[in-house]
């Protein structure tokens, strides 16, 4: 039997709440970089280790460090002074048997692929250079990987916690980025470099939304052409959460440490479109939580789940499981205003029995948790008892965790 506590929680819905904090670290900013490529790297182990083994093996590569490089941005183009530093760290299993498996070049490989794909102007081959420290994994957690069963032991405690629905709030902060990020927004603003913040804050039905764009200077002609062209995106971004939102008022201010008449001084330039050309490192773990936000007035896992293994580290399994089960709770059952769903570990028990699995439910209006109780009950065994489908999910990359 599954430890399973179904709870009323006796609290004002978030939504409810007059103040509301709600942050998203966009596509190039360094700490989703690094978020990005390693749990890509995740994913790229687990191929190999299926091909190769049959099963995914033992790795952890959730410590990273992009170190900022060195640039000079001018109008019309600067220069690479100095390439970004990408260094990979943590656990990853080299060696099945006989059959040797190249980590190093795997996780290299994996990056550059990335940066190809998601940074228009970041030549891989020239902008960064790469530094592997992955090492094998202990003799007590490897040990994990050859157990039998259905699913894998815990190789951890810890615990975890997910939320639904979001707020509008949440929402159109998500959104916003991914709008000012989309190919057709760059196609049409190319000088909108890929690395974008988006800070909300609500207080009750009025909306602030303080964005950070880093600019790429071979589009800006002068200080004149950066002003001008920043008035333009911002109004397309005032346009398009408008258009998408129902707040009472919404002011959106864009790159607000900028200053006329100091030149490059004043501005928020950038040579690659991310602040890691010079300005910025990053790390895995500071930046979005699994759902993509920083949310503020939320309950949120400690742990980075980007590049945990998907199989048996609970640092990644539960943090998106607990968001699945929350959202699953909310869509079967109507008479749910908002749900928390906590799920705690013991190490080595396996992963589809927790030490707890919690529900905490704010229920709409008069309606009687005992009335919803079990069927709240069942929504969470089931997902447990798929939990094993579930982790191939996450080892395929179908579910993203940054």
């Amino acid at each position: 039997m599954r430890n399973i506590i179904v709870e009323d929680l006796k609290q004002t819905p978030l939504e409810k709440q007059r103040i509301e904090i709600v942050e998203r670290k966009g596509l190039g900013h360094p700490d989703y970089i690094c978020d990005a490529v390693m749990d890509s790297i995740s994913i790229s182990l687990s191929k190999e280790y299926l091909e190769k083994a049959g099963t995914i093996l033992h790795h952890n590569v959730d410590k990273s460090l992009l170190v900022a490089g060195e640039s000079e941005p001018k109008f019309g183009g600067g220069t690479i002074k100095q390439p970004m530093l990408f260094v990979f760290g943590d656990r990853a299993t080299s060696e099945f048997g006989e059959v040797k498996i190249d980590i190093k070049q795997i996780a290299i490989e994996t990056a550059k692929e990335w940066f190809k794909k998601n940074m228009r102007f970041v030549d891989p081959e020239k902008h960064v250079k790469y530094q592997v420290e992955l090492k094998p994994g202990s003799i007590g957690l490897t040990d994990i990987f050859k157990r039998k069963g259905k699913v894998l032991g815990a190789n951890d405690t810890s615990a975890a916690v997910g939320y639904a629905p979001m707020t509008k709030t949440e929402k159109i902060v998500k959104k916003t980025e991914q709008f000012l990020n989309s190919k057709e927004f760059k196609q049409r603003f190319p000088e909108s470099g890929e690395d974008i913040k988006v800070m909300g804050f609500r207080n009750n039905n009025n909306l602030k939304l303080t964005i950070a764009m880093a600019f790429v200077d071979r589009f800006i002609s002068s200080e004149e052409d950066y002003f001008e062209k920043k008035a333009k995106i911002l109004e397309e971004t005032q346009k398009f959460v408008t258009a998408n939102t129902d707040f009472e008022n919404v002011d959106i201010q864009l790159n607000t440490l900028d200053v006329q008449g100091r030149g490059l001084g004043g501005l928020y330039l950038t040579v690659l479109g991310t602040s890691a050309d010079s300005g910025d490192s990053g790390q895995v773990g500071r930046g979005n939580r699994v759902n993509g936000l920083i949310s503020l007035n939320r309950p949120f896992c400690s742990e980075a789940a980007a590049g945990k293994n998907p199989v048996s580290h609970v640092g990644k399994i539960y943090n998106v499981l607990t968001y699945k089960i929350a959202q699953h709770v909310y869509e079967e059952v109507p008479e749910v205003e908002e749900v928390y769903i906590w799920l705690l570990s013991k190490i080595g028990s396996p992963i589809d029995h927790p030490a707890v699995a919690a529900a905490q439910v704010i229920m709409k209006g008069n309606n009687n948790l005992e009335k919803v109780r079990y069927e709240i009950n069942d929504v969470m065994e089931c997902e447990l008892e798929n939990i094993d489908k579930f982790c191939m999910e996450l080892a395929q990359g179908k579910i993203q965790t940054y």
